[in-house]
């Protein structure tokens, strides 16, 4: 009973900071939307599109300093520091280079990516003036998400939150100012948004970069690294790879359905971005229980302590699906007051946003029970077992049936949005197996085999 307290009290004192950050980083697309939302349905779209494109390279970012985390996990675990530093410099190394290659692709082919999803001209130039601005900052993202792993890895996961919450103020000022103007200054529109967007998280990067060097117990210089960081290198890439590629896959079918949505008659679309913040922002709290799992279940292994792991998951699953039922109570309050929080919309727009409701206040139940499975199973080593789950799951089952209800059928936007919450539930099953026996089979061979350094 003592090991599971200390289990779950470690979690939380990991997991709000982290649920915090993600919030108010979600809070700050949120931001924007509300700002954006009294220029019209033209603007929002654009937004929603923008953003998309954006959030695809970021949820790139992230699935790298994720698996940077879990490296850095495991380091800390063992207390050594040395492998901590050369983690942290090959996980940059990594982010940052893979930021480049998507930050130039898109400045070639912005044009032609927005025209493949949308003919409409003045939505066209709308976006592309607002993603030429947000495309910067997936190169700052890149640097901050590998120096949020280090924090969170070493178990600081308040100074991220600290960070995050300068940032949200200041983002949603700035956004404002350079949205509508000021003092005879008409404002940029919606670009203004991206203008906010880019500012503050400059000024979220310098906090963290402060932070660190005011730190006695992170030493992350660059003067330590020797020959055998280009080795060093390989071998992070190939640990995390198969993390990255699993939830980068997660990430282009979530873009996939953003861009399928796009199909829908605007009103459903702006419908759609108007919820999907929300319901990452509602979530949040339910990954970030997940990712304190995966991190105490990684330093454990890195430490070799492997007493009791089938309790520690069995209390992440309950705790899981406890968040999951605050999470739906919490969307089902907002379905009675989103009219009250976007005044601004057309009466069609409302609509669809009442038919989608019941299926958005369902999702957190079943994605809950799936996200918590899949972190303890990727900090096990199962990462190949969850990406084939998700794949099946997403690319074989649900995608194909989304693209048909929206292309063939010209279904409705409550089919097409259903889709999400099925494609959880047809992942549960093969998760839950895959949970129980990889717990059951681990054990100390398997635990040296996921350390490399």
């Amino acid at each position: 009973m003592s090991t599971t307290k200390s289990y779950v009290k470690k979690n939380l004192s990991l997991a709000w900071p982290l649920a915090l950050n993600a919030l108010l980083m979600q809070s700050m697309l949120m931001i924007d939307t509300l700002l954006v939302s009294p220029l019209g349905e033209i603007s929002l779209a654009a937004l929603g599109i923008a953003t998309t494109i954006v959030a695809f390279v970021m949820g790139i970012q992230m699935a790298l300093a994720n698996g940077t985390q879990l490296v850095i996990s495991r380091a800390v675990g063992a207390a050594n520091s040395a492998s901590v530093n050369r983690g942290f410099w090959a996980g940059m190394a990594i982010n940052f280079v893979v930021a480049l290659l998507f930050w130039t692709l898109i400045q070639v082919f912005d044009v032609a990516l927005i025209s493949a999803l949308t003919d409409n001209e003045s939505l066209i130039a709308t976006t592309q003036h607002y993603l030429s601005v947000a495309i910067h900052i997936v190169l700052l993202n890149a640097v901050t998400q590998v120096i949020i792993a280090l924090f969170n890895a070493v178990g600081r996961t308040k100074v991220p939150f600290k960070g995050y919450l300068i940032e949200m103020p200041l983002n949603g000022v700035i956004s404002y100012f350079l949205i509508y103007g000021f003092a005879g200054f008409e404002g940029f529109g919606v670009t203004g948004a991206a203008l906010g967007s880019l500012f503050a998280i400059v000024v979220r990067l310098i906090f963290l970069c402060w932070c660190m060097k005011l730190d006695p117990n992170i030493n992350v210089s660059m003067k330590e690294l020797d020959a055998s960081m280009k080795s060093n290198i390989a071998n992070h890439f190939k640990e995390i790879f198969p993390v990255a590629a699993n939830i980068t896959m997660l990430a282009v079918g979530a873009t996939i359905y953003q861009l399928l949505y796009s199909q829908l008659n605007i009103n459903a679309y702006v419908a759609i971005t108007i919820m999907m913040p929300w319901i990452k922002a509602g979530t949040q709290f339910i990954t970030a229980w997940a990712h304190s799992s995966a991190i105490s279940l990684s330093q454990a292994i890195g430490s070799r302590d492997l007493k009791d792991l089938d309790k520690k998951l069995n209390v992440s699953i309950d705790m899981a699906v406890g968040i999951s039922v605050v999470s739906s109570l919490f969307f089902l309050i907002l379905s009675l007051f989103i009219s009250d929080i976007y005044p601004d919309l057309d009466e069609s727009t409302y609509t669809a946003l009442a038919v989608i409701a019941p299926l958005y206040i369902f999702l957190p139940l079943v994605r809950g029970y799936n996200t918590v499975h899949g972190h303890a199973l990727r900090a096990l080593g199962k990462t190949t077992e969850v990406f084939k789950v998700n794949f099946t799951g997403q690319w074989i089952v649900s995608i194909p049936l989304c693209a048909a209800i929206i292309l063939v059928f010209d279904g409705s936007i409550f089919w097409a949005f259903a889709v999400m919450p099925f494609e959880e539930i047809v992942k549960m099953l093969p998760f839950r197996h895959l949970a129980r026996k990889a717990v059951k089979e681990f054990d100390q061979q398997k635990a040296d085999k996921l350390l490399y350094d």
